[in-house]
């Protein structure tokens, strides 16, 4: 652990580049989006395919597995949440991973994973086989989870970099869709090999791009963070400034001793880990998973159509999100927070309103309610708090403890994503209304939180914001 006294030395170490990261933002002139950048994150974004098609998977996979290989529900229950479980452990290794050997490699090294997964599942005639790939997915799916955001963050422009990490949840996004369409047509094993063509063209992809400027500095490879960083920003491009910014800050933080788990819960972190921590914590709690795994129950309950519900999901799912996407670098990270928080407030308010009003036998105006709840959640949750908490995760924690950082971040979110998905038939059986008007409560709480203590990072170089965030701790 750090004394108090280092901690006030790396503060005076990094007040100056902070000035000077200030004093610069005005005069900056936007970096230009070359092929490279793009490509590359095309390349890493297919991992977020994967991620959203493992997701996606089960749902329409249910009756057909169930049927040939003769699983009870119990059986098919374990199937289906294993994969959250291979995903915890996926993050809690995903930063050593990144940060011993680099971005492109933990992310080859995770699709492995889902590689072999994807072939068990195809292939299985046994329900071990099964869950023993679906296991082998959620680890690598963990472990994308990090690799993915964190490498976009390190080599996009300022600019963009917002929109481009939101790529990110996009592709999930795209995954989870194409996978629950694509299913209700052929079988759950051509469904599986389906499964394996993105990781295939990831793996191909990964010995073209390069990789992030920001490790490679981390490294001490100052040639190769030069390199690299002269790619993505064009032959012509003028590094010297970014490139020094990016030395200045990696070699500010090597002075210090090499942190530990325990380190995060010192002062100068305190800050970022609240933040990224507190955004998975009321993202998942929020209800998102209970929703989107169980709409189709959701609406059957309220006397609605399940299958007509859920395309609508579908329908409202992919352009909110898509243009949440865009909107990250154009109305900033905070304002799209509120909007979507405001939004799945509403959303879950709605449907328990649609579950009270059943109580009373107003059983006319229930089903709309119900429906009308669910695809307002759906799209506020897309157009912010779906992506943009993994986009403030991948900039706010400084380089040296970015790997830790980020991996209990997002082993809290996964932890979430199990909690609810878990209880939500237990807490709907307890009260439907209870259980979304506890929904809109946390969603209003999460106003308070990013009104309180989410700083705008939109526009700011990744320096910037990382040195900014030890000081306001």
């Amino acid at each position: 652990m750090m004394t108090n006294s280092k901690v006030e030395n790396m503060e005076e170490a990094l007040n100056p580049l902070v000035g000077r990261l200030k004093d610069g933002v005005e005069g900056d002139t936007n970096d230009p989006v070359t092929v490279v950048v793009i490509f590359s994150t095309i390349i890493a974004v297919l991992g977020s395919y994967v991620f959203g098609s493992a997701v996606g998977y089960s749902s329409p996979a249910q009756s057909g597995i169930v049927n040939d290989l003769g699983l009870s529900l119990a059986d098919y229950s374990l199937f289906g949440s294993i994969l959250t479980i291979g995903a915890m452990v996926g993050a809690i290794t995903s930063g050593k991973i990144a940060d011993s050997f680099g971005r492109r490699s933990a992310m080859g090294f995770s699709e492995l994973f889902c590689l072999l997964g994807w072939i068990a599942i195809a292939f299985s005639k046994t329900a071990w086989l099964l869950d023993i790939g679906r296991l082998s997915i959620g680890y690598g799916i963990g472990t994308l989870s990090y690799a993915v955001p964190i490498y976009i963050a390190e080599i996009t422009p300022k600019n963009v970099r917002g929109v481009f990490t939101a790529l990110n949840q996009m592709m999930i996004c795209f995954g989870v869709s194409v996978m629950y369409l694509v299913g209700t047509l052929i079988s759950w094993r051509i469904l599986a090999l389906i499964g394996i063509v993105p990781g295939i063209l990831q793996l191909l992809g990964l010995f073209f791009i390069p990789e992030s400027p920001r490790w490679l500095a981390k490294t001490g490879s100052w040639t190769d963070c030069e390199t690299s960083l002269q790619r993505l920003r064009g032959e012509n491009a003028d590094i010297s400034k970014e490139a020094a910014e990016i030395k200045e800050y990696t070699e500010s933080l090597r002075d210090f001793p090499s942190s530990q788990m325990t380190d995060l819960f010192q002062r100068k972190y305190r800050q970022a880990l609240l933040i990224g921590v507190g955004l998975m914590v009321l993202q998942q709690f929020g209800g998102v998973n209970g929703i989107a795994y169980y709409a189709s129950s959701i609406f059957e309950t309220a006397g609605f159509s399940g299958r007509i519900g859920s395309i609508a999901m579908v329908i409202v799912q992919v352009p909110t999100t898509v243009v949440g996407t865009f909107l990250t670098d154009r109305c900033g990270r905070r304002p799209l927070l509120v909007v979507s928080s405001a939004g799945t407030c509403l959303g879950s308010f709605l449907i328990g309103m649609s579950f009270l009003l059943q109580d009373l036998q107003q059983l006319q105006i229930s089903p709309i309610l119900a429906l009308v709840g669910v695809l307002i959640f759906t799209g506020s949750f897309s157009i912010g708090m779906g992506g943009i908490p993994w986009v403030i995760m991948s900039e706010i924690f400084p380089i040296n403890v970015k790997g830790m950082a980020a991996s209990l971040v997002i082993v809290v979110n996964w932890l979430g994503s199990w909690i609810v998905s878990y209880s939500f038939n237990f807490l709907l059986e307890l009260s439907s209304k209870g259980t979304f008007f506890l929904f809109a409560s946390i969603s209003a709480l999460t106003i308070i939180f990013v009104a309180k203590l989410v700083p705008e990072t939109k526009g700011r170089t990744l320096e910037e914001i990382q040195a900014s965030m030890v000081l306001l701790a």
